[in-house]
């Protein structure tokens, strides 16, 4: 597979731009490898510079759950964009978009638009310092919640990818506000709150942790941790910027049954724009400026463009839970051909799956937490990537990120895909 244009546009841009990319994981450090550079997306496809074509797994790290380029969403954005991309003053499609989250997540009673997940994360910690007057908080270990300075502490994704799970330049006196816990532990985390509880602000989880690969909570776990943050009037926030609408229409909270105080969102309320929001209780939320103390602005918040795609992206999940079934059935195939290939090869893997989301781990071990994840063999992980890539299918460059099903992958992308995980293992 030729992929010349690439690598010369990787050497420009490593002259300009850190690391040459935008975003650590991209850079395709961890695998050895120097990244394509894609020039346009399709339904389930992704296309490179030098016109290389491949099955799209990463879908933008996990907004394309109907696709690239949807047509329904593409006519949205051009018809808003035609009426002007950003005014800096409140629109009705703020208004709408804030309805339709309202309405599929019941533990949300109001909604702030923001930009980015990371920008919703850093506000809803700021909201609930201010709402409890405590400061300290706790997050878990491998969990990514974004890059502000108090949660780069034992992080997951690219920090983790990069082996940097703390990052430079966060002062110590600001991370000390964060403690840490380990995912699944419920022995530690009663623990933490002996120790500690009365003095915590928030916890903040994803409650299906997607950053140190795809890990589930055990049974118990989510159930003991909302019976905690109750106990010691502590607030719960959960972070479904990958869980949100990805795999059940009303979050993982729908999903498990369990009602957060403080909701993150980012990616698919954006329908593959830039967006991202955090909504809660209606007690909570009036503490957010201008109805109370808690500061937060933004030049982008709610821009109309986003608005319109987010909106068309959740009225089509809402109006067609087939999305959810299908993505779930073709995910599960995945699965399926990930352990049939590991038994044939003799390759030891642990999947974890839930809905469209799912992470193959190269270990032996059941993965429940940071520490087993990252006994996974990256080395290994890096050939079945290069095996995939040959292959073309697109899947995350790093041992601790998803794969994520869309809509738009045909059962021949399907079955393509299972050849390719074949291929690969035969390779290894």
């Amino acid at each position: 597979m030729n992929r010349d244009k690439s690598m010369e546009l990787f050497e420009k841009a490593r002259r300009i731009i850190p690391g040459g990319v935008n975003s650590p994981v991209r850079a395709f450090k961890s695998v050895g490898m120097n990244p394509p550079f894609i020039k346009k997306a399709k339904g389930s496809k992704i296309y490179d510079m030098d016109g290389n074509q491949y099955i799209d797994y990463i879908g933008s790290w996990g907004p394309m759950i109907l696709g690239h380029a949807q047509d329904e969403i593409i006519e949205e954005i051009r018809k808003a964009a035609e009426d002007g991309t950003s005014y800096g003053a409140p629109t009705e499609k703020e208004l709408e978009l804030a309805r339709l989250i309202c309405d599929a997540v019941p533990s949300v009673e109001m909604v702030r638009m923001v930009s980015s997940g990371t920008e919703a994360v850093m506000s809803a910690i700021r909201l609930a310092r201010g709402f409890t007057g405590r400061d300290k908080i706790l997050k878990f270990e491998g969990c990514y919640h974004g890059h502000s300075d108090g949660l780069l502490v034992k992080a997951g994704s690219g920090a983790l990818t990069t082996g940097v799970p703390d990052s430079a330049g966060v002062p110590a006196d600001y991370a000390k506000n964060t403690l840490t816990a380990s995912y699944n532990n419920c022995e530690e985390l009663e623990k933490v709150f002996e120790a500690s509880g009365n003095e915590l602000a928030a916890v903040i989880i994803e409650p299906v942790a997607g950053n140190m690969g795809v890990v589930l909570p055990e049974p118990g776990f989510l159930e003991l941790l909302r019976e905690l943050t109750r106990k010691y009037n502590s607030l719960l926030i959960f972070d479904e910027v990958i869980t949100g609408f990805r795999i059940a229409y009303n979050g993982a909270q729908g999903y498990y049954g369990i009602t957060p105080d403080i909701t993150v969102f980012g990616k698919i309320i954006g329908g593959g724009m830039p967006v991202g929001a955090y909504g809660g209780r209606k007690d909570i939320m009036n503490m957010i400026s201008p109805s109370g103390p808690v500061y937060q602005a933004g030049t982008l918040s709610g821009n109309p463009v986003a608005m319109a795609a987010g909106i068309k992206t959740l009225k089509i999940l809402r109006d067609n839970p087939l999305v959810y079934k299908e993505t779930d059935k073709k995910s599960q195939q995945l699965e399926k051909a990930f352990l049939s290939c590991s038994e044939k090869y003799n390759i030891p893997l642990r999947v974890n799956r839930v809905g469209s989301v799912l992470s193959a781990f190269f270990t032996p071990e059941k993965v429940t937490d940071f520490k087993s994840a990252v006994k996974s063999d990256t080395s290994r992980f890096a050939k079945y990537f290069a095996g995939m890539l040959e292959r073309g299918i697109y899947v995350a460059p790093s041992q601790f990120e998803a794969m994520f099903l869309s809509f738009a992958h045909s059962d021949e992308d399907i079955n393509t895909t299972i050849n390719a995980i074949d291929y690969a293992f035969s390779k290894l």
